[in-house]
């Protein structure tokens, strides 16, 4: 069922041609546009128009990555599956309202036709022409509205059903990509939780290196430098008496 449901996406975007797009595309991985197009049997250009018309609306992702060799880059796509049923779903709502609004119409108005031309006409132009055809001049014939609204609801009833499914759908890819986020952020905490023990592990080792490395040192010991004593005024005078002394006996 979700194949269709992208297939017709897909033909809504992109036309009839381009259907097998869905098939092709990933929904957890991108494929390289070169493979698209051999599958879909055109050439790159074409393939790559197709994408870009889905890429323009949402419903298509894409990656380059650079040939070492030749140096261009190659795209890789991949289907946004949630995106593409929303499309749906809401080109589905719009061609229920105009269901329901020509059901409405129908009820309540009256309509005429050509029954040679199959040309039909509201009341009011069918009497501007006064209920003769504009093509070939018959005279118009009231329209049977029981069988066009036992139609337009049989199409509503489809339409509704069809809704419900692409909605059940959405419900249960809603699911997967949150529980896909989750993974993806149990995992970053993890790794988080990692890196934080990690470092915590060579904060405390280089605390250890540091504790060990100053027992082995030994602590180096002072000298104090000693302090030369200012001569006092006393001593100062003996010596200056003595050297008195010694020129007297000189001479």
């Amino acid at each position: 069922m979700l194949k269709k449901f992208l297939g017709e996406v897909v033909v809504l975007v992109a036309g009839k041609p381009a259907e097998a797009v869905a098939d092709i595309l990933d929904a957890k991985k991108h494929v390289n546009e070169f493979i698209i197009a051999k599958k879909l049997g055109i050439t790159i250009n074409q393939t790559r128009n197709i994408l870009y018309r889905l890429s323009n609306q949402g419903l298509v992702s894409s990656i380059r990555k650079k040939d070492k060799k030749k140096g261009w880059y190659t795209y890789f796509w991949k289907l946004e599956v949630a995106k593409a049923l929303r499309f749906l779903k809401e080109a589905l709502d719009k061609r229920i309202d105009q269901i329901n609004h020509q059901i409405k119409s129908r009820e309540i108005k009256q309509f005429y036709v050509c029954e040679l031309c199959k040309i039909e006409l509201n009341e009011e132009n069918a009497l501007l022409h006064d209920f003769t055809c504009n093509e070939c001049g018959s005279i118009l014939s009231l329209k049977d509205n029981a069988k066009v609204l036992k139609e337009l609801k049989k199409s509503l009833a489809k339409m509704e059903r069809e809704r419900n499914l692409v909605e059940e759908e959405i419900r249960k890819e809603v699911e997967k990509l949150e529980k896909k986020r989750a993974r993806e952020l149990k995992k970053e905490e993890k790794e988080k939780a990692k890196k934080k023990a990690e470092a915590a592990a060579k904060r405390k080792e280089a605390r250890k290196k540091a504790a060990k490395t100053a027992k082995k040192k030994p602590a180096k010991s002072v000298k104090k430098k000693a302090v030369k004593k200012a001569p006092s005024k006393k001593t100062k005078r003996e010596s200056f008496r003595k050297l008195i002394s010694k020129k007297l006996k000189k001479k």
